[in-house]
């Protein structure tokens, strides 16, 4: 095979340990490295004494950060491989091996390289991920809210739809102070929930004792904290991404996606679309195409494949608001799909058409233009005619038809 680099090398990355292997014209060398920072900057040192050309490692969990963010500063060239593309033989695998053969394939240009944004945006991921997390962990307190409720018999979430709003916090809070008599905590209700304040004293109605006053209190308090810390993070957030403002805004006219959304989907792809050589490509990467897996001239699978976990389930999420406008594209896409292939399918197509969307929208700098919810009825309007036909002649009916005005 043809030799791509002269001098190149091959990491395998542990917790504690890191074991290299540098190639000079044909010549091999082994080392093994802690993974202390000291201990790293001596591997940085022998690679470029080295003169190594390139630098390989696998994608291993966090652990290939620290060694990465060092040649980066070192201004060495480094390349994150995905461990599934580099696997070895079955049988012979140690360290050393791995190292090796990582190298090897290196070498002889056999790894494709994985997609690593810059410094700053991987440091937006982090914020935007992490803000996710809590989100995330505020609907888990807020369910176990619920269930201390319920053991209460207060039927609180049978009223209102978020627990955690003014009129819910402000009961729970009253609650927790003592109060028990239902209509004094249904006055509490402001906004929209006045008008349920005759169902609300109904469900009221129910026996907290100390045990469940003690509950909601530590709860209570617990999402006072989140809600303080995802607003903190907005900021943060936001001024990580004033450099992208115009492309949040872009994305923020497309149905089914919020600032936030936005925010969370820049943060993934960023906003330079010629990283990715195609559309395809692109949806490739964010895992949301179905894996090419035939032999024998059938296909052995049809799961979409793995990618970037956090910005398929971004447009997941964006999908299922974005079918609610029954006006709209998306909704007519997937009711089209949903009817053959169900639900959950026809999800992932949405948010594979929102992603072709972004990539245009992104490339070209433009709003979102929505195609209408009669764009399959336009397309398909000869299909549909002569199915209708042959559906009544079958009935013994004969067809004649005549175009309105």
């Amino acid at each position: 095979m043809e030799v791509i680099y002269e001098r190149c090398c091959g990491i395998d990355v542990h917790k504690n340990m890191v074991m290299a292997c540098i190639f000079v014209k044909g010549k091999k060398e082994i080392r093994k490295f802690g993974t202390f920072t000291e201990e790293l900057e001596e591997l940085i040192t022998w690679i470029r004494e080295k003169a190594c050309e390139v630098v390989a490692m696998e994608s291993t969990g966090v652990y290939w950060k620290p060694v990465y963010n060092l040649l980066e500063e070192a201004g060495v060239k480094a390349i994150v491989v995905n461990a599934q593309h580099i696997k070895g033989v079955p049988g012979r695998k140690t360290d050393v091996k791995d190292a090796e053969w990582i190298a090897d394939l290196v070498r002889h240009g056999l790894v494709k390289e994985s997609y690593i944004p810059n410094r700053a945006q991987r440091e937006l991921r982090e914020m935007t991920r992490y803000r996710q997390d809590l989100i995330e962990e505020k609907a888990r307190e807020i369910n176990r809210i619920q269930k201390v409720l319920e053991g209460a018999n207060i039927k609180l979430a049978s009223v209102i739809s978020d627990v955690s709003g003014k009129t819910g916090i402000s009961i729970l809070k009253a609650i927790i102070n003592g109060t028990t008599d239902a209509e004094t905590l249904s006055q509490l209700a402001v906004g929209r929930t006045i008008k349920k304040i005759p169902l609300l004293q109904k469900a009221l109605k129910g026996s907290a004792g100390e045990h469940q006053r003690q509950m909601l209190k530590h709860q209570i308090r617990h999402i006072e904290f989140l809600i303080c810390e995802i607003e903190r993070i907005d900021e943060e957030v936001q001024k990580k991404t004033k450099y992208a403002e115009k492309e949040i805004e872009l994305l923020d006219t497309m149905p089914g996606i919020g600032r936030r959304s936005a925010e969370r989907i820049i943060a993934e792809t960023g906003i330079d679309m010629n990283q990715f050589k195609s559309a395809a490509q692109f949806a490739s990467w964010a895992g949301l195409v179905p894996e090419c897996n035939k032999s024998a001239g059938k296909k052995k699978s049809v799961k979409i494949r793995k990618g970037n976990k956090t910005l398929k389930t971004t447009l997941v999420e964006c999908a299922c608001s974005a079918i609610r406008d029954k006006n709209g594209f998306f909704h007519a896409r997937y009711k089209k799909i949903s009817a053959r292939r169900g639900g959950k399918r026809a999800l992932i197509a949405i948010a594979h058409s929102m992603l072709l969307s972004i990539y245009a929208m992104l490339r070209d700098k433009q709003a979102y233009r929505d195609l209408g919810s009669n764009y399959f009825y336009e397309i398909d309007k000869h299909k549909i005619m002569t199915k209708n036909i042959k559906s009544l002649q079958k009935l013994g009916y004969s067809v004649t038809l005549n175009q309105t005005a």
